[in-house]
């Protein structure tokens, strides 16, 4: 019995321990994660204020002390400006802190403005502030003390050259480089070496110079008797060809005496008969160890260079003093020997500055492709236009804000008398045409019926018409909403045709008409360039991207 019950009071406090496990377990994401949880606050000192002036925005987070807290950077308050952003004092309590940021805001056009909501990151996790209104007022000027004037007409200025300087002096520094190197390693005189400075002395000189190094070789000692007697025969046989004017290195040892004694015995050179014969037996004692392998002794063979030496020197006093005519046909060959020297390393750097030019050519090609070097090299007009020092202006009114690569200038349009009924006031300005390969224009019109309706349709159906009428066939059209920079919203129409020309070509085309407008006024935008011309697509990006109107009449 006893027993039964103690079975009974363990059976229930096992089933306790389980819930109690349970319990621990669904209570346990609560009891891990419970952190403060982070209050993020925003708030303007006013939401209203005159053209110019600041607003300041200040937003307040409330997080732990380990939180990592983000505020938002840059022109994230568009459409107004920041001016300046000020990070305030931290404060903390306890494990709590409170961490401020100030922005100045402002705005230098009237009308009413949403500060979009902010985006604040806590530990990577986002919180959004609250959206703002604001009312910009003008500024009220006094007529009757300040005068009104009219808007001052455009004024064309001349394009900065700054750019072209700029390039200019690169290319100006690059041919210095190339002319310094050059110049250093081909056109300048470079010290002699040892071998170059024997080459340039007399014959004579410079035979008994490696007759002397034969002397301090190590032939005799390593037993190298053949490549003695090479040096040793080499050096005389080159002398004689060089001092003498006899062919000494192609003949045989009995052929190269018999010119030197029929030079003897025609008075051109005096030498002894036993000088010849000492040379004779010189030349064939050289030829058994080259060929026959024979090795004289040493003291032979020291004494057989002493011979030559003896020789060369009596050959160069055996022969006849040079005429003035001699030593003027040697300072030609000498100035002659001197300018194919100076033409071969003109020929050498203008060959290496070819080379380089056409190995710079074609890296470029591989690496940027042949018409965008072809381009760079010779130009192409969009691209200038692209790397052009662009304009960023208002035209019309209600004004139209658009950034371009040339100032749009203005046109005067001819309407027809039903459409002068209607419209009040048109203001057009345009660059390049329809038919060329870029244009952008920009038209405003104000009607005289304030309250009529904008007809989108009609305004599209009419620059299309113009095109058709310019020779763009197959127009393909498509539509899609367009927004600006400051939230202004348009229809966008855009495709691509076939323009054909009056001389039987033709080309594709793209283009963009963007219209905007309101009660009592259209604005519109068109973009015309050829297809497939990437300059072009980037110029209509950066027009596209810079875009704003204002619909307030």
């Amino acid at each position: 019995m006893r027993m039964d019950n103690l079975h009974k009071i363990g059976n229930i406090k096992g089933t306790q321990h389980i819930l109690g496990a349970f319990l621990l377990l669904l209570l346990w994401p609560m009891l891990g994660f419970s952190q403060t949880v982070p209050k993020v606050n925003a708030e303007v000192d006013t939401l209203a204020i005159k053209i110019g002036e600041q607003i300041e925005y200040k937003i307040t987070v409330e997080a732990d002390s380990t939180d990592v807290v983000f505020f938002p950077e840059g022109q994230t308050f568009s459409p107004l400006e920041t001016v300046e952003a000020i990070m305030a004092d931290t404060i903390k309590n306890n494990e709590k802190v409170i961490l401020q940021k100030i922005y100045s805001l402002t705005q230098f056009d009237s009308g009413a403005y949403t500060i979009p909501p902010q985006r604040i990151a806590i530990n990577e996790q986002p919180f959004f502030t609250d959206s703002f209104q604001v009312k910009v007022a003008d500024v009220v000027v006094d007529t009757t003390k300040q005068k009104m004037y009219d808007i001052k007409p455009l004024i064309e200025v001349e394009r900065s050259t700054a750019d072209i300087w700029l390039t200019a002096l690169w290319i100006l520094l690059g041919l210095i480089v190339v002319g310094g190197l050059v110049y250093w390693f081909f056109l300048r005189k470079k010290p002699l070496t040892e071998e170059e400075k024997v080459a340039l002395l007399p014959p004579y000189d410079r035979a008994l110079i490696e007759l002397k190094k034969l002397e301090n070789s190590r032939y005799l000692i390593q037993d190298e008797y053949k490549q003695y007697y090479s040096e040793l025969t080499d050096i005389v046989r080159s002398y004689l060809e060089e001092d003498v004017h006899v062919t000494a290195m192609e003949s045989t040892t009995s052929e190269l005496i018999t010119k030197l004694e029929m030079l003897r015995d025609a008075g051109e050179l005096k030498l002894e008969d036993d000088t010849i014969q000492q040379f004779q037996k010189i030349l064939q004692t050289a030829d058994l160890v080259k060929f026959a392998k024979n090795k004289p002794a040493s003291s032979v063979a020291e004494q057989d260079r002493k011979l030559v030496e003896e020789i060369v020197t009596k050959t160069h006093a055996g022969l006849p003093e040079p005429t003035e005519e001699d030593l003027l046909l040697d300072e030609e060959y000498l100035e002659e020997l001197a300018r194919k020297k100076q033409r071969k390393r003109i020929y050498w750097a203008a060959a290496i500055f070819a080379g380089i030019i056409v190995l710079g050519g074609i890296g470029s090609t591989i690496y940027f492709g042949t018409k965008k070097v072809r381009d760079t090299v010779f130009g192409y007009p969009t691209k200038d236009l692209l790397e052009s020092e662009w304009v960023a202006s208002s035209y019309g009114f209600p004004p139209i804000q658009i950034e371009t690569p040339e100032v749009l200038v203005r046109q005067e349009p001819q309407l027809p008398k039903e459409t002068e009924e209607l419209i009040k006031e048109l203001q057009a300005f345009s660059y390049g045409s329809y038919v060329g390969i870029f244009s952008v224009s920009t038209s405003s019109i104000t009607f005289k019926e304030e309250k009529e309706e904008p007809q989108f349709d009609a305004v599209i159906g009419s620059t299309l018409a113009n095109f058709e009428q310019l020779g763009l066939k197959n127009i393909i059209t498509k539509q899609e909403e367009f927004v600006t920079q400051s939230g202004v919203k348009g229809l966008k129409t855009y495709g691509t045709g076939t323009l054909e020309r009056p001389n039987g070509d033709s080309k594709r085309a793209k283009y963009n008409i963007l219209t905007f407008g309101g009660k009592g006024f259209i604005q519109q935008v068109v973009i015309t360039w050829e297809e497939k011309d990437e300059y072009a697509e980037q110029i209509v990006d950066r027009i596209l991207g810079s875009l704003d109107v204002k619909t307030q009449v």
